[in-house]
Order: structure tokens, then sequence, then C-alpha cells
């Protein structure tokens, strides 16, 4: 009976003693700043969400176990979890096959396509994979593999496929052409654009991808870009991105204010470029405007970034995930959050609260 006293007090003690010390969070590099406004709430938590609407509903798309797909009739929900892309893991051969990255999904050709990302923390081993179906509905998703692959893989030895890493995928159709293009990149050497075949199942020219760099930190030791998203509002294409380190945040020492994600944009009349800042300096040299950043000492880190474009008497909407300093700072703390766009002299502009923007623009 000692014996088992004994043990069970040893087990006790070994226990406490593994317990973490009291974390103290360094709230100075949190930004009070007023300049951007509080997010309206997606009341979801969602990491790198990506948000399409079809058939009067919002559909949001993100990171996590066979790509969760969740249904809303409004972007402040209640959003039902209705399925996944995947029903099983990603057939492309890769770690985290089972919980692909950063998807975005598009109707092209009455078909919906989902572009995700299979890789690692600090990996350049990482590959875009793309699904199909006639319905963002669950259930009907086909899994096509991969369209691009860095690190290893098929065709990663040819340029830029060598100096880039293929994850956050995105697509923007080209208004003079309709020819669609992919956008992908992580830190390394920035964005780049690849042309897609018109199916979106392949690259146009596998061998020659005919890729353009349309953004990239040169003159950084760590290249804190990616996450890009492409828009278009006549007569500019947007390209957006989130700047920064993004998350695994050491709560005791975050980096300096300013470090962290924010949202960034540029613009071009051209789909492939150059684009440039509001101060004229050209993506590939650092430029970026920030739309977005952390503010009120609450939204921390937004990024992940989307735009819906808006038709007749709506207006755009930007929408992200951030995290809450009163929630917490792990990956699946991130939360929805969304803002109105108005244009100042063709400049986007995040908008405090419901207000709709129709007819504040000014290009």
């Amino acid at each position: 009976m000692l014996h088992t006293v004994l043990s069970v007090f040893s087990v006790l003690l070994a226990a406490v003693a593994a317990l973490p010390a009291e974390v103290h969070i360094n709230t100075t590099s949190f930004s009070n700043t007023t300049a951007y406004p509080l997010p309206n709430l997606g009341n979801v938590a969602a990491h790198d969400p990506n948000i399409i609407q079809y058939n009067g509903s919002f559909y949001l798309f993100k990171g996590g176990v066979h790509i969760p797909i969740h249904k809303a009739s409004s972007l402040d929900g209640p959003w039902e979890q209705i399925g996944t892309v995947l029903h099983e893991s990603s057939v492309i051969t890769k770690q985290n096959r089972s919980r692909p990255w950063a998807p975005t999904t598009v109707e092209w050709d009455d078909r919906f396509f989902c572009l995700y990302a299979i890789s690692e923390s600090g990996s350049r081993n990482s590959a875009i994979g793309v699904a199909s179906a006639d319905s963002p509905e669950s259930g009907n998703w086909t899994d096509h593999g991969a369209l691009i692959n860095t690190g290893e893989g098929a065709l990663s030895d040819i340029d830029p496929y060598t100096i880039s890493n293929a994850i956050d995928g995105a697509f923007i159709a080209d208004q003079k052409t309709g020819s669609p293009h992919l956008l992908y990149g992580s830190y390394w050497h920035g964005i780049f654009t690849v042309p897609l075949a018109d199916d979106l199942l392949s690259v146009k020219t596998p061998q020659h991808p005919n890729a353009t760099n349309l953004a990239y930190v040169p003159k950084e030791t760590v290249k804190p870009i990616e996450g890009s998203f492409m828009t278009y509002k006549a007569p500019y294409y947007y390209l957006w991105f989130s700047h920064g380190k993004c998350c695994h945040f050491d709560l005791e020492k975050f980096p300096p204010m300013g470090d962290e994600y924010s949202i960034r944009v540029g613009r071009s009349s051209d789909v492939t470029g150059p684009f440039v800042d509001k101060d004229g300096v050209d993506l590939l040299d650092g430029g970026g405007t920030v739309v977005y950043g952390s503010n009120h000492g609450v939204v921390y880190a937004p990024g992940g970034v989307g735009v819906l474009t808006g038709s007749g008497n709506d207006a755009d909407v930007l929408y992200f995930h951030y995290l809450n300093t009163t929630i917490g700072f792990t990956q699946g703390d991130a939360q929805l959050g969304w803002n109105y766009l108005h244009y100042v002299k063709g400049w986007p502009v995040a908008l405090e609260g419901y207000v709709h923007a129709n007819g504040k623009d000014d290009f």
C-alpha cells in the first residue's frame, strides 16, 4: 500500500514539474494604432481563408484535414461545415498530404477548381495541387494532383521552380486575352505567375512555363512575402500579399512591431506587371502599400488575404485571418475578419463597419 501511495505521489510530482512556467506575454509589440478599422467579425476560426459566393451563399475553404468546407448565408456566419474537398489524403506524395494548406477555389468554365498546397514549415519541397467539381459542395471533388512542384517532383528542376516555393496558389484571368494564370510563392524568391492550360489542370507549357516574378524582397536576408491574391478593377490589376511573420510566435518575445504579418498591395495595368506601390516602388524591389495591419491592441498579424469583388451596388470585400490578442496566438486561434473597401485615386482603403463603398470609389 505504501509503495502504491509513493508511486502515485511520484507521478503527481513529475506531472507538476512538467507544467510550463507562467508565460508573460510581451504586449509592447502590439500596435494600438487606429489607422486601420477593427474588422467585421466572421465568427469562425480560419487560417488562410478563401471565400467564394455562389447561388446566394458564401463558401469558406481553409487549410486543414482534407480542406474543410463551410457554408453560410452571410459573411458574419453562422458557418456550417458541410464536408471537405478531398475525401482522403492528397494524391501528391509529399509530407502533410492529409492537411493541405492555403486553398483557393475559383469558378471557371462552369466548373469549380480548388488550388491547394502541400508542404511543411521551412521546407521548399512543396507542391500546388488542384481538385475540381461541378459544385462547391462537398462530395463530388476529383483530386488531379500537382500543377507544379518545387524541391522534388516532376519538373522541379526547371526554372523558376528551382528558386521558388510552390505554396499559396491563387488565380487570375487576363482581362485582355481571357487566359488563366496561376500565382504562387512564399519566401525564397517571392511571388510568381505562370500561365495555365485552359482546363486549369496543367501549366500551359510545362517544359517552358513562361513564368514571371511579380514581387520580391531582394535586400533582406529573410524574404517574408507570401500568400498572394490578384483582383482586377478597371483599369488596374491589384496584387495583394502578406508580408512579415505569420505564426509560431514566442509569447515572451514577439517580433518588433511591424515585423508581423500585414496585408499589402501593388497595382499594374498588365497581369504580369510590373507592379508598383502607392509610392511608385516596384514590388520586385520590396515595395508594397500596407492596406491593413495590426491595430487597436486587439488585431494582430492580419494576413491570408482574399478579396470578394463586388458587382452592382456591392463594394469589394477584403477578408483575412488575424490573431485576436484576447484569444490566443496559435494557428488554430486565427479568426476570420473582413472589411469593405473603397478606392481613393485607385488605391484600396479598408472601411469601418458595414458601410458599403459604392459611389465612393475615385479613380
